[in-house]
């Protein structure tokens, strides 16, 4: 059996500690199970899928644009908490405020709810006129959303159209790859029933 000097293992000891800080080699020694994310996602996130999917299934419907999907839900107006000098106040809905419109974007390859998009839109009537339009905001609940309340004057069936810009954060790349979700994108969603929501 060959002898290893110490100094051999002074070396190869703290390299081999080193590539597995670092995760090693790029091929793992294995391929993960196929529902390995399923089986090892807190609780939390997979509530929050199950309850987004239901919702756009039963209230909504969905696009794909570009390298998104794009989830929409209709529901009745709602309030929400907003900063105020410093301290969360709850905003009611105003009187007039009939519908919270949700427009969620998903990047369609992992399925991920996308933050710091700003997203514009708009709810155009079967001639094609702008009944509203407006900015959406970010809301945290069950499943992260952006949404807004709108002020729809009569029933009816509408489109709903979403201007998406490039999201605001930072991402990670070497030089001349393609940036992710770097592209402004429109999702447009036709046949949206507006009633009133009670």
């Amino acid at each position: 059996m060959p002898r290893t000097s110490l100094s051999a293992l002074c070396i190869v000891v703290p390299l081999a500690l080193a590539l597995s800080a670092c995760g090693g080699s790029d091929k793992p020694d294995k391929a993960p199970a196929k529902n390995q994310a399923k089986e090892t996602a807190p609780a939390g996130v997979a509530h929050q899928h199950t309850v987004l999917e239901a919702e756009i299934a039963a209230r909504g419907g969905e696009t794909r644009v570009g390298e998104y999907r794009i989830g929409y839900i209709v529901e009745a107006a709602e309030p929400w908490f907003h900063a105020e000098h410093g301290k969360q106040v709850n905003r009611t809905p105003a009187k007039d405020e009939t519908h919270h419109i949700e427009i969620i974007p998903m990047e369609a390859e992992t399925g991920r709810i996308v933050p710091d998009v700003p997203i514009h839109l708009e709810v155009v009537d079967k001639d094609g006129k702008v009944v509203q339009a407006q900015d959406l905001n970010f809301y945290y609940a069950e499943f992260f959303h952006y949404a807004n309340n709108f002020s729809i004057p009569k029933a009816g069936t509408y489109t709903l159209r979403a201007t998406l810009k490039p999201p605001t954060f930072l991402r990670h790349g070497a030089s001349g790859e393609k940036p992710a979700l770097s592209k402004a994108v429109t999702a447009t969603l036709r046949d949206v029933e507006l009633k009133p929501e009670s």
